[in-house]
């Protein structure tokens, strides 16, 4: 069971600062937003470039970008352990995450909540991660959409099914409520912005969600095991 909290919800003025008050993360997960693949803005290369320098967690980069088959691999090329791009942003998905594994790294696919588990079918001989969005992408401090949990469970079965080690991570309104109901659907690995950024001490949260999530998995033991980020 992985946590990885999302800077989105962090004091991004004092960015270096806010990752160090999560030593406990598996990850940091940094969100890149361009205003047209979704409707906000954040940062680019240059800022994960300098989180690179600043951390020794690994960096779990999710592109919610146009034209990721132009964008991923400098990310991968700044130090990135992952770089995660949507499939609905993608021409060329699978000469994508080849690419991405040639320059050293791990590439991971993301799915909006409208999007069918079988669109990533014919790529789980390839992939190192499944990312579920349980809100629509482009915004911290969403509610979480149940929706979402049937697909999670599906795409589980692809997995298992495949034989290799992809993580299955969910993005989007993960919390103390709701992470037990992503573990029950087959997730692993979770994305948490505000759970973790706005407690009064973020390292705490991350544990206490990463037990929440070990507990629920002990009741619903999986027949996985993720290859993780290093």
């Amino acid at each position: 069971m992985r946590i990885t909290p999302s800077v989105l919800n962090a004091d991004l003025s004092r960015l270096s600062d806010e990752i160090a008050r999560i030593p406990s993360a598996d990850g940091v997960h940094l969100d890149v937003m361009d205003d047209h693949f979704v409707p906000n803005m954040t940062f680019g290369l240059p800022v994960v470039t300098a989180v690179r320098a600043a951390t020794t967690l690994p960096l779990d980069i999710h592109l919610m970008i146009e034209d990721p088959d132009r964008w991923a691999p400098g990310y991968t090329e700044a130090g990135a352990e992952i770089v995660t791009f949507h499939i609905e942003a993608a021409s060329a998905p699978i000469r994508l995450i080849r690419e991405i594994h040639r320059l050293g790294g791990k590439a991971g696919v993301a799915l909006n909540p409208a999007t069918p588990a079988n669109t990533i079918a014919a790529l789980v001989d390839e992939i190192d991660l499944v990312l579920v969005m349980s809100v629509e992408p482009g915004f911290g401090g969403q509610s979480f959409l149940p929706v979402v949990l049937p697909k999670v469970a599906e795409i589980r079965h692809l997995i298992t099914a495949s034989g290799r080690d992809i993580l299955l991570q969910m993005d989007g309104g993960v919390s103390d409520q709701t992470i037990a109901r992503c573990v029950e659907a087959g997730a692993d690995t979770f994305v948490a912005g505000s759970a973790v950024f706005r407690a009064d001490d973020p390292d705490v949260a991350v544990t206490q969600l990463r037990d929440l999530a070990k507990a629920a998995a002990s009741q619903n033991p999986p027949d996985y095991d993720g290859a993780g980020f290093r």
